[in-house]
């Protein structure tokens, strides 16, 4: 059922310390399709806008875009399943960085806040400064 899918991946919104708020919109469509997406809010003031449509029969998702975004709201990658670069070899899912488009398999919620973790971490440590 689609409403276990979005208690799904609210818990996973849960489960990550490093987000400060988030903002979720659901609509059911059926009993096993829908969409869910969202803004979340980082400590650093980063964002993630998402969107996923969903049939919870299916593997995949129909639909989906994942926007990162550093503190001026400047993006930083975006992953999405729009069929607008057919050149990719993981058609349609690809990935968008500041200077390129590259294959990307389609990513759960999970691993993009888990990258987005791990730039947090970089950011800190380059940051840092030595005690003297």
């Amino acid at each position: 059922m689609i409403e276990a899918y979005f208690e799904e991946v609210e818990g996973v919104l849960q489960d990550f310390p490093n987000i400060r708020s988030y903002t979720l919109t659901k609509r059911i469509y059926n009993l096993q399709q829908g969409y869910i997406g969202g803004t979340i809010t980082f400590d650093a003031g980063w964002r993630l806008e998402f969107v996923e449509v969903k049939d919870a029969e299916v593997a995949e998702k129909l639909k989906y875009r994942y926007q990162f975004m550093d503190e001026a709201h400047e993006p930083v990658f975006r992953y999405d399943n729009a069929p607008h670069h057919p050149e990719i070899q993981t058609f349609p899912h690809h990935k968008h960085t500041i200077n390129s488009i590259m294959a990307s398999h389609e990513p759960p919620l999970r691993d993009v806040l888990l990258e987005i973790a791990q730039l947090a971490r970089r950011s800190v440590a380059q940051n840092r400064k030595l005690p003297e």
